[in-house]
């Protein structure tokens, strides 16, 4: 039996992703943040698609197949579409702009770990944009004109039965990564972004072409339903706020009163009712709809388990049917064991 399986990661920068002098280009319209990628990758033309369209900075596309035979497997290998689908970057100078090609590196495809039943690749891609970026950095040289790396690493585990596992084991700092799963739906996202040590760390050794992959924080897709209120409190008629909570410190009470709705931009929040830790939500989880709804107090403590930044919109900045549905799910969840939460 023949089984083949692609995974795909799609790395974009996220609107509030960065501040200060790299923040000022974007919000000049020198270049441009990325729309969030879509819940579903069809297939590989769609990639090639929405590369065309300038909607991500790069892709990692992972493709496999292995054989099997009584329930062993066989022999194994990459597909021919496995590897780097490099973006572009565009700047706004001038009338017409100027598009400037990323640089790739080049694919890494350790052998294939085998075992009786099953089998696990690993590929690594990446780049860096053709806009160079000078900067002081703690290492030697101690200067850096070109422009940091960013990659991921996938790893995808094809078993006898079938069935296939995708991870996310390493990547860059920045930008947003986002995994898409055999059947081409979301599957996993990285759950911070740290533009400040990707800019001073993210070259020569401390990269895979280096010494080292990076580990990162990979976090469960939220709802669909979250997914559009977060496109909702993104593009009302009045913008959030975005506030920063350092790890450790508290966003809101249990018991409080507030009025106020959260979407989690960057970073992880643990969820708390009496002092018991019911969940763990990062990018995308909109919360704070049933104090809205059930009079006004904090039903529980949420705290930043990372750096965190979330935005902070008015109460009306969602209809109420849509905030009840999102309650609804929420009570589902706060009934389950903390490893039982659904993803």
């Amino acid at each position: 039996m023949r089984i083949e399986s692609t995974v795909t990661s799609v790395s974009w920068i996220p609107s509030e992703s960065l501040a200060g002098a790299m923040a000022r280009s974007f919000d000049l319209g020198v270049t441009h943040y990325d729309e969030p990628p879509p819940d579903v990758l069809a297939d590989a033309e769609e990639v090639r698609r929405l590369r065309d369209d300038d909607r991500y900075r790069f892709a990692n596309v992972l493709a496999v197949w292995a054989d099997a035979q009584d329930g062993q497997i066989v022999a194994s290998g990459f597909s021919p579409g496995s590897g780097l689908v490099m973006g572009s970057t565009t700047l706004g100078v001038g009338k017409r702009g100027l598009t400037f090609q990323g640089f790739a590196l080049p694919v890494l495809q350790p052998p294939p770990e085998s075992g009786s039943d099953r089998v696990q690749f690993t590929q690594t891609v990446g780049g860096r944009t053709g806009v160079p970026l000078p900067r002081p950095v703690p290492h030697p040289p101690f200067i850096q004109w070109q422009a940091p790396i960013v990659w991921t690493t996938l790893s995808l585990t094809l078993h006898a039965d079938g069935r296939a596992v995708v991870a996310m084991p390493g990547a860059s700092a920045f930008p947003r990564h986002w995994v898409y799963g055999p059947d081409g739906a979301l599957a996993l996202k990285s759950g911070l972004t740290d533009p400040a040590t990707w800019i001073a760390h993210s070259f020569g050794a401390r990269t895979p072409w280096g010494e080292q992959d990076s580990a990162v924080l990979v976090t469960a897709v939220e709802s669909g339903l979250e997914r559009q209120l977060s496109n909702d409190l993104m593009r009302a008629g009045r913008r959030p706020d975005v506030r920063r909570i350092a790890a450790g410190d508290e966003l809101v009470r249990q018991g409080d009163p507030g009025d106020e709705l959260f979407l989690v931009l960057d970073g992880m929040l643990g969820v708390e009712v009496d002092g018991e830790r019911l969940a763990e939500l990062g990018p995308g989880a909109v919360l704070g709809e049933r104090a809205v709804l059930e009079g006004g107090h904090r039903t529980s403590t949420l705290v930043a388990l990372t750096p965190v930044r979330v935005a902070v919109a008015a109460s009306d900045a969602i209809d109420t049917d849509r905030l009840q549905a999102l309650a609804r799910m929420h009570r589902r969840e706060d009934t389950a064991a903390p490893d039982d939460v659904p993803e």
